[in-house]
C-alpha cells in the first residue's frame, strides 16, 4: 500500500525530504539550549563569571534564531508536500476511475467514490503532513533529549524508558479497539453522501410528493449514525491523553524525587537538574505531540485503505495488446451471446441473442421494461463485455479493438439524458471539441434543436445549468442527440431517447436521419411502435431474449407481442409492458 502511494510524491519528493531535514535542524537547536543552560548556572552564575554568561547568552539566542528558522521552512515545506501529495492522490484516484468499466463503478457507487475522492484524501494528506514533520520532530526530540540526558545523568534518565512500555501498550490497545469503528463511520459517510446526492438530483420530485419530511428522516438517521460511531471512536481515543498525562507527571515527580537527592549527595549539580527538568517537558511534550499524529494516523489508516482499494481495482474491460485501430464499417453481428451484470450464468439478463444489422440500416428495438433492450445495445460500445458468446462490428470482434477507437466510432444516446454546465456549444462540443459553428448548427438541425437554441436571448452561447435543469426534458434529448451527430459515428444508438418529444418532431427526426445519415447505423430504441415502424428491421425483446424479427408489416403477421401493441396504440393506450 505505502508504495502505491509513494507514486503519488513524484515531484513533491524533495519537498517531503527538506521538510524532516529542517525539522531535525531545528529540534538539534532546541535540544543544545538546554545543555548551554546548565551551563550557565554551574559556571557562569556559579563563578560569578559575567563575560561567559553574555558570551553563552548570545550563543542561545542564536540557536533561538536558528531554531525558528529551520522551523519555518520545514513548515513551509511539509505544507507543499502534503498539499502536493494530495493534488496528485486526487488526480491518480480521478484518472483510475476513469478507467472503470460500469462494473467497475458499480461496484464502489458513485457516493462511495466521492467520499474516497473528497474526505479520505483530505485525511490522508493530514496524516502525511503530521508524518514528515510532526512525528519527525516528536522522534528526534525524544532521541537526542534521551541521549543529551543520560550524559548529564543516567540514573534519572532511565526514568523515561521505564515509562515507555507502559506508554506503547496504552496506545496499542487504543489502536485495536478504535479502527473497527472508523471503519464503520466511513461506510455510515458514503451512504450519507449517496442519500444527499439523490435528494439534490431528485428535489423536483421530493417537494411534488411532499416528501421532505422523509428525505429529512433519512437524513437523520444516517447522521446520527455517523454521530454514534464518532463519538464511540473519539470515547476511545480520549483514553490517550489520561495515559499520556499519567506518564507525563509520573516522570516529573520521580525526577524532581531524585534529583533532590542526588543534589543533596553533592552528585549531580543544580544546572544539570534544570537541564534535565526541561529535557522531561521536551520528552514528554514530544509524547503528547506523537499521541497526537498516532490518532491522526489511526483515521487516516481507514481512509487509506479505502483509497487504496480504487487504486488497486483493476478495470474489467481493457484493450488488448495489440487493438484493432480502426473500424471498417457499421455492421453489427451478435452471436450466441449471453449477458450478466454480476458475471453469473445462472443470473442472466440476456440469452442467446443472435441478430445480425448491416452498415446504414435502421434498426429499431421494442420490448417492455426489463426485456433487455438496454443491456442489449451496452455491448456494441463494450460498456459491458458479454458472459458467453460474441459481439462483432465492423467485422471483428469488440474485444479486438482499441476501446477509444471502438467507442469514438458508436455514439449513445443514452435514456438518463445527461448535460453538463456550461454553454450549449460547450456541451455539444463534447462529441467534436473542434466541431466548427456550422457543424454545430447543421447537427442541432438535424436533431431538430435549433430553433428552440435560436429563440434563446444568448443562443448557442446559452448557460446550460448542472444536469440541463433549465432546459425541457424534450429539449435535453435534442441536444444529446445533436451532440452524438457531432462524432459522426458509424452506429448511432438512440436509448428511448426521443421519448420526450411529440411525435411530429420524432418524425422530423427520423427523416432527418434517414436523408442526411444514410450511411451510419441506426438502432433506436423506443416504446412508441411508431417511432420504430419505418425501420428495416425491428427487434422483439421478450424476458432476455430475441422473440422476434422483422419489418413492420412482418411483424403484424408474425408477432402476437408486436401486433397487440401496436393495436393497443393506434387504438390510444398500451405499451410492451402491458
Amino acid at each position: 500500500m505505502l508504495k502505491k502511494f509513494a507514486k503519488s510524491i513524484r515531484q513533491y519528493r524533495r519537498d517531503s525530504l527538506l521538510s524532516p531535514v529542517f525539522m531535525v535542524l531545528e529540534v538539534l537547536m532546541e535540544v543544545l539550549i538546554p545543555f548551554f543552560m546548565a551551563n550557565i548556572i554551574d559556571i557562569g552564575i556559579a563563578n560569578s563569571n559575567m563575560n561567559y554568561i553574555i558570551k553563552m547568552s548570545i550563543l542561545l539566542i542564536i540557536f533561538a534564531l536558528m531554531s525558528l528558522i529551520f522551523g519555518s521552512l520545514s513548515a513551509f515545506f511539509s505544507a507543499n508536500a502534503a498539499g502536493g501529495f494530495a493534488a496528485n492522490l486526487r488526480h491518480d484516484v480521478f484518472v483510475k476511475i476513469q478507467g472503470f468499466s460500469f462494473s467497475n463503478i458499480d461496484k464502489f457507487s458513485s457516493a462511495s467514490l466521492i467520499t474516497r475522492l473528497t474526505t479520505d484524501v483530505t485525511n490522508i494528506q493530514l496524516a502525511y503532513q503530521a508524518i514528515i514533520r510532526q512525528a519527525v520532530r516528536a522522534v528526534v526530540m525524544i532521541t537526542s533529549a534521551l541521549i543529551l540526558s543520560f550524559r548529564i545523568n543516567a540514573q534519572i534518565s532511565l526514568i523515561f524508558l521505564c515509562i515507555a512500555p507502559f506508554l506503547g501498550f496504552g496506545l496499542f490497545f487504543i489502536i485495536l479497539n478504535v479502527h473497527p469503528v472508523f471503519v464503520r463511520a466511513f461506510k455510515a459517510y458514503d451512504k450519507l453522501n449517496n442519500i444527499v446526492q439523490e435528494n439534490l438530483h431528485g428535489i423536483r420530485v421530493v417537494k411534488s410528493y411532499v416528501r421532505e419530511d422523509t428525505e429529512k428522516k433519512k437524513f437523520m438517521a444516517v447522521s446520527d449514525e455517523i454521530y454514534q460511531d464518532f463519538t464511540k471512536a473519539q470515547k476511545r481515543v480520549a483514553f490517550n491523553m489520561p495515559i499520556l498525562q499519567f506518564c507525563i507527571y509520573a516522570c516529573m515527580i520521580l525526577t524532581s524525587w531524585i534529583g533532590a537527592k542526588l543534589i543533596s549527595s553533592g552528585s549531580m549539580s543544580t544546572g544539570g537538574l534544570m537541564s534535565i527538568l526541561t529535557y522531561t517537558m521536551q520528552i514528554l511534550m514530544s509524547l503528547m505531540l506523537l499521541s497526537i499524529v498516532f490518532v491522526m494516523i489511526i483515521i487516516s489508516r481507514t481512509s487509506a485503505k479505502r483509497v487504496f482499494e480504487v487504486l488497486s481495482e483493476e478495470p474489467d474491460i481493457k484493450s488488448p495488446d495489440k487493438p484493432v485501430m480502426a473500424v471498417k464499417d457499421g455492421s453489427i453481428s451478435v452471436k450466441s451471446a449471453d449477458f450478466s451484470y454480476v458475471n453469473d450464468a445462472d443470473k442472466l439478463c440476456l440469452s442467446g441473442i443472435n441478430l445480425d444489422i448491416s452498415p446504414g440500416e435502421t434498426i429499431g428495438i421494442v420490448g417492455g421494461t426489463g426485456s433487455g433492450k438496454t443491456s442489449l445495445v451496452m455491448l456494441i460500445p463494450r460498456l459491458y463485455d458479454v458472459t458467453c458468446g460474441a459481439v462483432f462490428v465492423g467485422g471483428r470482434d469488440v474485444r479486438e479493438y482499441d476501446i477509444e477507437t471502438l467507442r469514438s466510432e458508436v455514439a449513445v444516446v443514452p435514456q438518463n439524458n445527461i448535460l453538463f454546465s456550461g454553454t450549449i456549444k460547450e456541451n455539444l462540443r463534447w462529441g467534436n471539441e473542434h466541431a466548427s459553428d456550422e457543424e454545430l448548427s447543421h447537427a442541432c438541425r438535424l436533431a431538430q434543436a435549433d430553433s428552440f437554441i435560436e429563440a434563446f436571448p444568448d443562443g448557442y452561447d446559452t448557460y446550460i445549468e448542472q444536469g440541463g435543469t433549465n432546459v425541457s426534458g424534450g429539449q435535453r434529448q435534442r441536444l444529446c442527440i445533436a451532440r452524438a451527430l457531432l462524432k459522426q459515428p458509424k452506429i448511432l444508438i438512440l436509448d428511448d431517447s426521443t421519448s420526450a418529444v411529440d411525435t411530429k418532431t420524432d418524425a422530423m427526426i427520423r427523416k432527418a436521419f434517414k436523408e442526411e445519415i444514410a450511411d451510419t447505423t441506426k438502432i433506436i430504441i423506443a416504446q412508441r411502435v411508431l417511432s420504430v415502424m419505418d425501420a428495416d428491421k425491428i427487434v422483439v425483446m421478450d424476458n432476455g431474449g430475441v422473440s422476434a424479427v422483422g419489418s413492420h408489416e412482418e411483424l403484424l403477421k408474425t408477432s402476437r407481442i408486436y401486433s397487440e401493441v401496436y393495436q393497443s396504440q393506434i387504438h390510444g393506450g398500451g405499451d410492451f409492458d402491458e
